[in-house]
């Protein structure tokens, strides 16, 4: 699949925090971005969730993720906030409800190729049983539809 995106994370660093444990919150979640350090927050823009989706598919977590990129989506993409303590550990744990003492981070993702709900399929396939059920994701260019046993 090919597919155009921007990815705006933002994480606020308090004066109680180390810069670099809030830029390696960010990193281990998404080794792609490039953050930046700016007055009181961490700014990081990246153009893939390849990453971000490989961790989504190991925690087996895709039907949340789909829930909250969907429920947080417009025709331009989709927003989601993370806790910064289980970022740190390489954790995606979304943030919901009250927000944390420390602040959380902020993931604002802008979709141009594909649309939306195609590229929230590819990031967090739907699932059966909590089995990715998109074969094009699981088998890249290996899949093809004549090979299917139905």
């Amino acid at each position: 699949m090919i597919y155009s995106v921007d990815v705006r994370i933002v994480a606020p660093v308090n004066d109680t925090e180390v810069t670099d444990r809030v830029t390696d919150a960010v990193t281990n979640v998404f080794p792609d971005a490039e953050p930046v350090h700016e007055e009181g927050r961490l700014v990081a823009e990246a153009h893939t969730l390849d990453a971000f989706s490989d961790v989504l598919h190991e925690q087996e977590i895709l039907d949340t993720a789909r829930r909250v990129f969907r429920s947080n989506a417009t025709e331009e993409g989709f927003t989601f906030a993370l806790k910064k303590q289980a970022a740190f550990e390489g954790v995606v744990n979304f943030a919901v409800g009250e927000p944390d003492e420390l602040g959380e981070i902020d993931v604002e993702v802008r979709v141009r190729e594909p649309d939306v709900e195609s590229f929230i399929d590819y990031v967090a396939p739907e699932t059966d049983d909590g089995t990715p059920v998109d074969p094009i994701r699981e088998y890249g260019d290996r899949y093809d539809p004549s090979e299917e046993p139905y």
